[in-house]
Parts: structure tokens; C-alpha cells; sequence
């Protein structure tokens, strides 16, 4: 095995899959190629994936139908491409569970730099894997939520964020900040995309009062 982990990469233009699995292998990486959806979840079967690369549009599905199937079953990390630079593109693959989205044509130093930094924020070092905060109970190795005994199912992104407030207990935290540590990189959405997810976060948990706006400067998890 790779010292990276092996990598799945479903698209179906031959030249841009042998660009981004040689600058992926270069970095240490194991790469399975498939040009098709359906391939791609075989694969998923047959190896012990790390992060897969989807693109949006494929000839026997698209990503998103992709990404929905494989976040049905697995928390696995997702980055995915596509030649489509439109808003709605990009909110609809993060809301179905994507951690980044990275529009053609790319960097592909950029699209390894983007896996390894979704790759940090889902597969942290450090060895404290659970936190409570005003009767929720996150758990970074399954990342689950538990409120009151009830697990409660967050997308991707919705973890890391009331992850990192929850590392940061009564600290404010700036939108930029957080676009930064959880997001990664420059993030079109804009810090707007924070509040949004923030709006989900109190909904999903129940718990209104648990991540608390300070006008003006951000947010801070309040126990």
C-alpha cells in the first residue's frame, strides 16, 4: 500500500484522469481509474478507498447521482469536478455531502493540494476523537452527533463545522476563519455558506442556543 492510501477517480475524459493520477501518484498516492459511475462503486467494493474524485458528468450517470449513492452508505471523503462554474452546482454537490468542488479547467497541483487539506479536516492527528457540548456528543471517529441518546445524521461539512466551534469552546470564531478551517482554501460560496450551515447545524440538533452569532465578528459554541 501507497504511504498516501489509494485514491478512486471517476472520470471520463482519458487525458484529464492521466493527469490528475500521475500529479496524485507523484504525491505518493495509489490511484484506481474508472470512466463510469457504475464502475466506480464496484471499485469502492473491491478496494479500501481514503477520498474519491468525482466528476459531474459521466456517461452512464452524473456525480451527483454518484456522490448520493456513495454518501448513502459511507462517510467517505469526496472532492468533485466539473466543467460547470454555476452556484447552484456547487451548493447542490456540498449538500449532498461533498467536501470540496473544484471547477475545470484546473491546477492539478491545486486539485492534490485541495484532497490533502479535505484529507486533514476529515482524518484528523490528533487522538482526542470525542467532544460534549451542551448535551451533544461528537464522535470524530465515527463523525456522529448524539443528542439526548438520539443520533443525528450530519452531512460532511456540518460536522466538521460544530467540530471546530466545539474544539474552541466560548472562543469567537470569525466566518473567515471557519471558511478557512473547514472548508479550506478560497471557497466561491463566500462566508454566506457559513451561515447557512450554521442555520442547519441549530435545526438538525435541536439545539438553538448552542452556537451563539456575536454580531460583527462570528460565531462561538456556548455549553
Amino acid at each position: 500500500m501507497t504511504k498516501g492510501g489509494t485514491i478512486l477517480l471517476v472520470e471520463d475524459e482519458e487525458d484529464i484522469a492521466s493527469l490528475v493520477r500521475a500529479y496524485l501518484e507523484r504525491d505518493g498516492f495509489r490511484v484506481v481509474w474508472t470512466p463510469k459511475a457504475t464502475e466506480g462503486l464496484q471499485e469502492l467494493e473491491r478496494h479500501e478507498i481514503r477520498l474519491a474524485i468525482l466528476d459531474l458528468q459521466l456517461p452512464d450517470s452524473d456525480g451527483f447521482d454518484l456522490c448520493r449513492a456513495i454518501r448513502s452508505c459511507s462517510k467517505l471523503p469526496i472532492v468533485m469536478l466539473t466543467a460547470r462554474d454555476e452556484e447552484v452546482d456547487r451548493v447542490t454537490g456540498l449538500e449532498l455531502g461533498a467536501d470540496d468542488y473544484v471547477t475545470k479547467p484546473f491546477s492539478p497541483r491545486e486539485l492534490v493540494a485541495r484532497v490533502r487539506a479535505v484529507l486533514r479536516r476529515t482524518e484528523p492527528e490528533t487522538d482526542d476523537d470525542l467532544l460534549e457540548a451542551g448535551g451533544v456528543v461528537l464522535d470524530r471517529r465515527s463523525r456522529t452527533a448524539v443528542v439526548d441518546g438520539r443520533e443525528v445524521e450530519l452531512t460532511a461539512r456540518e460536522f466538521d463545522l460544530v467540530w471546530h466551534l466545539a474544539e474552541h469552546p466560548s472562543v469567537v470564531v470569525s466566518r473567515e476563519k471557519i471558511l478557512d478551517r473547514v472548508w479550506g482554501l478560497a471557497f466561491p460560496g463566500g462566508t454566506r455558506t457559513v451561515d447557512v450551515h450554521v442555520g442547519q447545524l441549530r435545526r438538525k440538533l435541536g439545539r438553538p442556543d448552542l452556537i451563539r452569532t456575536v454580531r460583527g465578528s462570528g460565531y462561538k459554541l456556548v455549553s
